[in-house]
């Protein structure tokens, strides 16, 4: 698992890469799906969720469109933290956001599958298996025209 320390000035170090990173540095690593560890550099101690947590709140102030946390979900989540007994909220939204990754790569994994098996797509692969099979068929009829009668010319 990579370590990043924090320093006080608020820098992140990749003791790895052996530089400093950026939050837009540890999002590609999320991406990338590359575990990592971000530890205060004095007490060590885990800074991880904090650090997932602004990389969040950056993303959302980005990009408008891309917005996931609307005000009225934000809201609701503290609702949830205010409860006496809070609600088992981290396992669902786990699986919940799992299950639709998932879901969301078996549709693009699938539309991938249907763009390559389109019309045309299909034209081309058997126009090339048609080509394949009539350059083997009048090869097989006229040995003459085959790769060893060249071979046979040249050593005339």
């Amino acid at each position: 698992m990579r370590v990043i320390r924090k320093y006080a000035n608020r820098r992140l170090y990749d003791t790895e890469q052996s530089r400093y990173v950026t939050l837009e540095d540890l999002r590609s690593l999320i991406l990338e799906e590359v575990p990592f560890r971000v530890e205060d550099a004095k007490s060590g101690e885990d800074l991880t969720r904090t650090i997932l947590l602004s990389i969040i709140i950056e993303q959302e102030q980005a990009d408008s469109e891309a917005e996931v946390f609307s005000n009225d979900l934000l809201e609701q989540l503290i609702r949830v933290y205010a409860m006496s007994q809070p609600l088992p909220l981290a396992r669902y939204l786990e699986q919940g956001t799992r299950l639709m990754l998932e879901q969301q790569k078996r549709m693009q994994d699938q539309w991938q599958q249907a763009m390559r098996h389109s019309p045309m797509e299909l034209m081309r692969e058997l126009a090339e298996e048609n080509m394949r099979f009539w350059q083997q068929t009048i090869s097989q009829a006229n040995p003459m025209s085959g790769p060893s009668s060249k071979d046979d010319d040249e050593k005339k």
